[in-house]
């Protein structure tokens, strides 16, 4: 996604590549992306993660999903304070009404990056790399990927803002599996260097 997009990027703009995909707006879709779109939301991930903790009993998994969407998270704000970039109903005023849904609460600041698509990101890209079903990597990726494009149809982020925000979710899941599974290796070569004893010291016959 991140290649294609970033050449479509480059050949387009950021206005241009807006408008490009954003075009069409058929009732059916408008309510489709309006739901779908909180699957980046950040209460979202807490359900994923209560799936994982309570209904799974996967502890450690879980912690690494809350630490890739805290750093993800504050990866993204920080970035948006120091941009502070204006999003598209800002950008494009009242030219172009009908690239924008009626009834939607718009933003108009912090644009870059999106959060909602960094958050996707970051937990897509954790459960991919903690999953043993092959099979579900993919359509993981794919939902997060319509996540990303949610923000555009909806109107809130332009393309850089989503590919800017998949690449921070994404570096965010690698490094807190990378870091879990190191740290795992690590305390399991401490143990073997230095074993406890599971028991009492064993006294010396002729000891007191």
């Amino acid at each position: 996604m991140v290649v294609p997009a970033t050449f479509f990027l480059l050949m387009d703009g950021n206005s241009a590549s807006f408008l490009l995909l954003n075009r069409y707006h058929p009732s059916l879709l408008n309510n489709f992306f309006i739901a779908y779109t909180f699957v980046g939301n950040g209460l979202f991930a807490f359900c994923i993660m209560a799936v994982y903790f309570f209904a799974m009993k996967k502890k450690q998994e879980t912690l690494i999903l809350l630490y890739a969407f805290l750093s993800s998270g504050i990866i993204v704000q920080i970035v948006k304070n120091l941009f502070n970039s204006p999003r598209p109903k800002l950008f494009f005023g009242n030219h172009y009404p009908s690239f924008f849904i009626n009834g939607i609460q718009f933003c108009y600041n912090n644009s870059f990056p999106s959060g909602h698509t960094a958050t996707a990101f970051a937990i897509a890209t954790t459960i991919v790399l903690l999953s043993k079903n092959k099979k579900i990597q993919i359509p993981v990726l794919l939902l997060a990927i319509l996540v990303a494009y949610s923000r555009i149809y909806l109107g809130q982020h332009f393309l850089l803002d989503v590919l800017v925000g998949s690449s921070i979710g994404i570096i965010c899941g690698v490094c807190c599996v990378c870091f879990a599974s190191h740290f795992k290796k690590t305390r399991r070569f401490y143990r073997q260097l230095f074993p406890l004893k599971s028991q009492g010291a064993v006294t010396s016959p002729g000891t007191i």
